[in-house]
């Protein structure tokens, strides 16, 4: 039986995409994917390491992949790590998972 997914099939998905042949400062390969995460609406937050952005299954794996279509279009080789966490009926953990820790810790973190 195949699964349909829902609106409301919401997930955190954490990647970093990046062309291996360009060098090592491939910053500006970067700035384009997040160009598409920004323009897609999707909640999203930037760190060193890569992105993680939070919606619908569909529509965050659909941003993904026009991340991928920009890049290839100039890059023979990409190397792509991606993390999904889902939890059903719940909504708004990008921000909630980090608030979570704050107030066991007592404190802000830097984030």
């Amino acid at each position: 039986m195949e699964h349909q997914t829902k609106k409301d099939d919401v997930i955190l998905l954490e990647f970093s995409m990046s062309p291996l042949e360009k060098g090592e400062g491939v910053g500006e390969y970067v700035a384009r994917s997040l160009e598409i995460i920004d323009k897609s609406g999707l909640a999203y937050r930037l760190n060193p390491m890569g992105t993680v952005i939070e919606g619908p299954w569909d529509d965050v794996l659909s941003t993904v992949k026009a991340c991928w279509e920009r890049m290839r279009r100039d890059c023979n080789r990409i190397s792509t790590v991606i993390k999904i966490d889902y939890r059903k009926g719940k909504e708004g953990r990008i921000v909630s998972k980090v608030e979570s820790v704050q107030r066991s810790l007592g404190r802000t973190l830097k984030t």
